[in-house]
């Protein structure tokens, strides 16, 4: 049976969910609620974890990356295990993992033990991921059920990024950063104890074998490829970036050539022969880029420059998650009627033109300008986040939807990585090379502001007044200077990924619709 064949066979068979279907989808709602609120939280209490484990620029980007770095390598794998051996086992195997780990990260003594905490949680959080998403495919049979429960699952990201600026500024107002990590918690105690008995198991009846090499080469693509960005974004061109880029190529050709001649293969290319799967999953990518990049310097500029609280600071970007929750659902319609080719492009220029006002100089010092412009960017994200998603799932058969899970995840993790590490690299860069200590300031001083905005933030809070204010200003003037230029990039990426939007988002016609003569939206 051909790929489109075993997909319209699944269409065929499906049968609207009752009650209890839905109950299911609140329980897998709560891994993603975690996990959008860990991304955002760690976001806003960067400013507090830097003072108290002063790390350096580069260990401060490892903070954000360890965790999304390491999920995103293992993405694959993990989705490829519940497809073998049931993916709500490895659900509730990665939220125990996730829960124990989080202890340990939340009471970390050094930048290093943090890092390497976050590094772990990314071993668990791949066992969570995958599994939400492909068990929606197994329960959600019917097309337009599935496409609203996607448009759920999707908007409980924008729910969880709104609800963690706020429950983490609560924390931060009165407790450690380490208090944000402890979280997970309450989250994860209600899924283990409801999943077993609302969320049905579900594998592939015919899993391929464990295929230790396929697995080796998949990390081996992720890990170099992604490293040599962060190397080059902070230390700049060299030689060690374009060997570990070499070698992650290198790894990736031999995946995709392992793959195609493995008769049960890990990972299914033939998936990324359809438009609709392929370029669904470079625009979330791109888009989740440009989102990531911009809270990462949206929250230093709230906090650091315009002095808000954590929770003031939170609460700030909350109309822009607002309007991101309502557009993710919003879209369902209009993606019933309309191809994606179509809504993809209207939809990320609306991003776009959010990241063209951060460019204006004007808008870095007003509040309710950089407001306007995150609900701008949430706003396309979160609609394209919605139908990207859902073209994933109906593009795999319900056999292959861990597989197919783990590459829409893996696209998410890598641009959360590439937003990071590229835009806020750039940011970093442009931060140490246009800085300038103003007169007067000391060498050891002078260095330790060059390094972050928050070490300059805090070096100014052993001087007078003064000399206090000028630091913060030349801080200031210098991470205005890189907040310009990465919101062109960023602007750059959203337009990059409207164009994959209108040229690769197309979805065959299924048997069903053939049958019928029917031509659906997203093949017009």
């Amino acid at each position: 049976m051909t790929l489109t064949e075993e997909i319209d066979t699944a269409d065929r068979a499906g049968v609207r969910v009752t009650w209890r279907g839905w109950a299911a989808l609140v329980v897998l709602m709560l891994p993603v609620l975690l996990v959008s609120v860990d991304n955002t939280v760690l976001a806003f209490a960067l400013p507090d974890i830097a003072r108290d484990l002063m790390p350096t620029s580069t260990q401060q980007l490892w903070v954000v990356d360890a965790y999304p770095l390491v999920l995103a390598a293992l993405l694959v794998t993990m989705g490829t295990m519940g497809d073998r051996f049931g993916r709500r086992r490895m659900l509730l195997i990665g939220a125990t993992g996730f829960a124990a780990v989080s202890v340990v990260a939340a009471f970390s003594v050094s930048a290093e033990m943090l890092i390497a905490s976050r590094a772990a949680m990314g071993v668990f959080g791949a066992m969570l991921m995958p599994s939400t998403l492909s068990l929606l495919r197994s329960i959600f049979t019917d097309r337009n059920q599935r496409r609203l429960a996607v448009a759920i699952w999707a908007s409980m990201f924008s729910g969880g990024a709104a609800l963690g600026p706020i429950v983490g500024g609560i924390l931060l107002e009165h407790f450690s950063w380490g208090s944000v990590f402890l979280m997970s918690v309450p989250v994860l105690v209600p899924l283990l104890i409801l999943a077993p008995f609302l969320v049905p198991e579900s594998k592939d009846p015919h899993p391929g074998r464990i295929d230790p090499i396929s697995i080796a080469l998949s990390m081996l693509t992720m890990v170099p490829i992604v490293y040599a960005i962060k190397e080059t974004a902070v230390h700049g061109f060299g030689v060690l970036p374009v060997v570990l880029v070499a070698a992650g190529l290198v790894a990736g050709y031999l995946f995709v050539r392992r793959q195609m001649r493995l008769p049960q293969p890990m990972l299914d290319m033939r998936l990324f022969a359809r438009g609709s799967f392929s370029g669904a999953t470079v625009v979330n990518l791109l888009s989740m880029a440009s989102f990531v990049g911009f809270l990462y310097f949206a929250s230093q500029h709230l906090q650091l420059i315009l002095g808000l609280s954590p929770l003031n600071a939170g609460l700030a970007l909350v109309p822009g998650l607002a309007v991101m929750i309502i557009t993710s659902l919003a879209v369902v319609p209009v993606a019933a009627k309309f191809s994606p080719r179509i809504v993809i492009p209207i939809v990320l220029a609306v991003t776009a033109l959010g990241y063209a006002l951060m460019a204006l100089p004007a808008v870095h010092g007003g509040l309710g300008l950089l407001i306007g412009a995150f609900a701008l960017v949430g706003a396309g994200i979160g609609a394209a986040e919605t139908v990207c998603n859902d073209l994933i799932l109906a593009s795999a058969p319900p056999s292959k939807a861990g597989a197919a899970s783990a590459v829409s995840e893996t696209a998410y993790e890598v641009g959360a990585v590439l937003g990071t590490t590229v835009l806020g690299g750039v940011l970093t860069a442009i931060y140490r090379s246009t800085f300038v200590a103003p007169t007067g300031i000391d060498a050891a001083t002078g260095e330790q502001a060059r390094e972050t905005l928050a070490g300059a933030v805090t070096a100014a809070e052993n001087l007078d007044p003064n000399a206090a204010d000028q630091l913060v200003n030349a801080a200031a003037a210098a991470f205005d200077a890189g907040v310009t230029v990465t919101s062109i990039l960023g602007a750059v990426l959203v337009v990059s990924a409207a164009i994959v939007g209108a040229l690769a988002l197309r979805v065959p016609r299924t048997a069903a619709t053939r049958e019928k003569g029917v031509t659906p939206p997203a093949a017009r």
